[in-house]
C-alpha cells in the first residue's frame, strides 16, 4: 500500500526567508510555520505537505514586527481617523504593535476628568480601526489619575504611564502662559515636581500591591526643563542670527534635558521606584546625563529610548519648521554622538514618535518660515524601520542588533511578552525587508494623512516590502490589504 498523504498542520508555511532573531550574531535561512496566528516552527525545508498555504519569502529578511513603542494616534486629528490611516502607515513599516502616548487636557479628546470616564471612550473610539495592534501609555495629569493607577492596570491592561516634566509652565509649542487651561486641571492641582514625586510613588505603590507584574509596570519621562527653555526661548527670539530649526534647537538646550533626567533619576531613587524610561534623547548632554545617572544609581532600571527622526535628521534639514519636534532636531554632531551611543548598546529602543500633523495645522501658509509658529511633531512609523536598517548597515550594525532595539527590548520592557522575536509561541508578527532595495522617501507613497515628511527625499537601501500580523498578510506591494485586524494589547500580556 502507498502512504497516505499527509495531513496539513500548519494555516501557514512561508519559505525562503532569513530569519533576523534579536539574540546572538548570525541570520539563518529558514521557513517559518504559522498555526492560529502564531510561530509553529522555524526550521530550514519545513515540507510543504504540512501547510494549507504557502508563501515565498523571495529570500528577504525576516525581521520580528516592529514594537514602536511611542506614536501620538489621535493628538491632532480625531482618535477615530488616526487610528486608521496612521495604523496603514505603521503596516508600511513593518510595525506590528503600536504603542501611543495618551492624556485628558488638550489635543486628544480635549476632554479633563477622570480616567474611568475618559478612557473607556479611548477604548470604543480605537476599537476596529487600527490594522495594527494597538495600546496606550497613560500620563497622571493630576492627583486623581495617580490614585486610579491599580485599576488603569488591573481592569484596563495598561501597565505604563508618562510625566512631560516641562508641561508644568512651558507650552506644548513653545512659551505659554495659560497651562492650566491646557492640562485641564483643577484649581488646586499643580503639574511641577512635586506631583511627579507623587506619581512616582503611586506607580511604585502599584508595582509592590502586584508583584507578578511589578516588572513590567513602568513608568516614562519626557526630560525637558520649563524654565530653562522659558528663558532661553526669550534670548534665542531676540537673537536674529539664529533660524529655523538651529533657534529652536538653541531655546531648548541640550542642558535643559541633561537637568530634567538628573531630577527625574534623583525622584526615582527617592520614591524607589526602579522601572525608570527615559524617551527620545536627542542629545550628547542628555545620553551622557542618563548614563550618568545609571551609575549613581545601579538600583534603578534605566531605559534610554532614541527616536529615528533624531537619528537621521540634523539642524540643516531641508524640511526647516516641518520638522520640528520635542526635544529639537539637533546639530550634527549631537546626531554623530547619539549613533555612536546606539552602537555601543547605551541606547535600548527606537521609535518613530509618530504625531501626524496635516500640513494646514503644522504651520499656516502665512507662516511658512517661522519656526514659532509651527506646532510640535510629525509623523514617521513608516520609515523606521527602512532607515535604522539603511543608516545602521552604513556604520556596522548587526542585523540582529536593529531587531533586538525595535522589537525585543520595547516588548519585553511594556509587557508585551507574545512579541518582538521570531520562535515557537511567539506572534506570528514579521516584517519581510529587502535589503539591497534603492528608494526615495516621498510623502505622496505613504497612507498617513499627514501630507508631507521631513524624511522627503532621503534615498534609503532597503525596504518592508510585506508584513504580517498575526499570521495575517496586511502589507504588500506599497498597499495595506484589507480590513482593521488590529488587537488591543492588555498588558502585561500573558
Amino acid at each position: 500500500m502507498s502512504p497516505s498523504p499527509r495531513k496539513p498542520i500548519y494555516d501557514l508555511l512561508i519559505k525562503n526567508v532569513r530569519v533576523v532573531r534579536p539574540h546572538g550574531n548570525v541570520v539563518h535561512t529558514s521557513d517559518i510555520a504559522i498555526r492560529d496566528g502564531k510561530i509553529a516552527k522555524v526550521a530550514p525545508a519545513i515540507d510543504v505537505a504540512l501547510a494549507k498555504q504557502l508563501h515565498d519569502g523571495h529570500g528577504r529578511l525576516a525581521f520580528p514586527g516592529v514594537v514602536d513603542a511611542h506614536m501620538h494616534s489621535g493628538i491632532y486629528s480625531p482618535l477615530e481617523e488616526d487610528a486608521i490611516s496612521e495604523s496603514k502607515a505603521a503596516a508600511m513599516g513593518g510595525v506590528t504593535s503600536s504603542l501611543n502616548y495618551f492624556r485628558t487636557g488638550q489635543y486628544y479628546l480635549n476632554k479633563g476628568g477622570p480616567y474611568k470616564k475618559f478612557y473607556p471612550e479611548v477604548l470604543k473610539l480605537a476599537k476596529g480601526r487600527f490594522h495594527v495592534d494597538y495600546g496606550f501609555h497613560l500620563a497622571p495629569m493630576d492627583g486623581t489619575h495617580i490614585k486610579e493607577i491599580p485599576e488603569l492596570i488591573e481592569k484596563f491592561g495598561v501597565s505604563s504611564f508618562k510625566i512631560f516634566m516641562f508641561y508644568g509652565s512651558h507650552g506644548l509649542h513653545g512659551a505659554s502662559n495659560s497651562q492650566k487651561d491646557f492640562l485641564m486641571i483643577g484649581e488646586e492641582d499643580r503639574y511641577d515636581y512635586a506631583h511627579f514625586e507623587f506619581v512616582m510613588r503611586g506607580v511604585q505603590a502599584a508595582r509592590e500591591q502586584m508583584p507578578e507584574r511589578a516588572k513590567q509596570i513602568s513608568l516614562s519621562l519626557h526630560c525637558e526643563t520649563a524654565e530653562v527653555m522659558t528663558a532661553y526661548t526669550k534670548i534665542v527670539e531676540k537673537d536674529k542670527s539664529l533660524k529655523g530649526l538651529a533657534a529652536y534647537s538653541a531655546s531648548r538646550p541640550q542642558h535643559s534635558e541633561g537637568l530634567a533626567v538628573f531630577i527625574a533619576s534623583y525622584l526615582a531613587h527617592e520614591t524607589a521606584l526602579t522601572n525608570i524610561n527615559l524617551l527620545h534623547l536627542s542629545s550628547r548632554k542628555a545620553v551622557q546625563a542618563a548614563m550618568m545617572m545609571a551609575e549613581t544609581f545601579p538600583h534603578i532600571d534605566f531605559k534610554r529610548e532614541v527616536t529615528i527622526g533624531h537619528l537621521m535628521l540634523d539642524i540643516n534639514s531641508k524640511a526647516a519648521e516641518l520638522a520640528k519636534v520635542n526635544p529639537p532636531i539637533r546639530p550634527r554632531e549631537d546626531v554623530e554622538f547619539l549613533w555612536e551611543a546606539l552602537l555601543a548598546g547605551e541606547l535600548d529602543w527606537v521609535v518613530s514618535d509618530h504625531a501626524c500633523c496635516r500640513h494646514e495645522m503644522k504651520i499656516p501658509k502665512h507662516y511658512f518660515g517661522n519656526i514659532w509658529m509651527a506646532k510640535s511633531g510629525f509623523g514617521g512609523t513608516e520609515y523606521l524601520l527602512p532607515s535604522l536598517i539603511s543608516e545602521g548597515t552604513r556604520r556596522g550594525m548587526s542585523y540582529n542588533h536593529m531587531a533586538k532595539v525595535t522589537s525585543w527590548n520595547p516588548a519585553q520592557r511594556y509587557g508585551l511578552n507574545r512579541k518582538g522575536d521570531i520562535a515557537e509561541g511567539f506572534d506570528a508578527d514579521l516584517a519581510l525587508v529587502d535589503p539591497g532595495k534603492t528608494w526615495t522617501i516621498s510623502a505622496k507613497n505613504s497612507p498617513s494623512t499627514q501630507g508631507y515628511t521631513p524624511f522627503e527625499g532621503l534615498e534609503l537601501s532597503a525596504r518592508v516590502e510585506e508584513t504580517f500580523l498575526r499570521g495575517n498578510l496586511i502589507y504588500q506591494d506599497g498597499q495595506v490589504i484589507g480590513k482593521p485586524r488590529g488587537e488591543y494589547l492588555f498588558r502585561p500580556t500573558a
